[in-house]
């Protein structure tokens, strides 16, 4: 059975860092693309960064996170730094498709596995 577990959510101040890792048992992910998303209340669940041959990421966070795998450990990580209020949110972790056979998904209907989610909250 497939698992995803999110952690490293938590509280933290406009301009504090945090990393989130998401652990996967059950499959090995190596070759596929990984992706993390995010879902403000009353607002639609957004990409916000993807890994596979190449990395990508959304507008909003791009210079700001980092999105990172150890292959090893079958764990991705998301580098959260210069938080903002608006970055708050429920993230997610979701696994793709296999890197090689397609470009990067950002689409959330192009992940088959998710996680419960890792509340992300950041205060002014």
């Amino acid at each position: 059975q497939v698992q995803l577990v999110e952690s490293g959510g938590g509280l933290v101040q406009a301009g504090d860092s945090l990393r989130l890792s998401c652990a996967a048992s059950g499959r090995t992910f190596s070759s596929y693309y990984m992706g993390w998303f995010r879902q403000a209340p009353g607002k639609e669940r957004e990409f916000v960064a993807v890994i596979g041959g190449i990395t990508s990421y959304a507008d909003s966070v791009k210079g700001r996170f980092t999105i990172s795998r150890d292959n090893a450990k079958n764990t991705v990580y998301l580098e959260m730094n210069s938080l903002k209020p608006e970055d708050t949110a429920v993230y997610y972790c979701a696994a793709g498709p296999p890197y090689r056979d397609y470009d990067p998904p950002m689409s959330k209907n192009r992940y088959a596995y998710w996680g419960q989610g890792t509340q992300v909250t950041v205060s002014s």
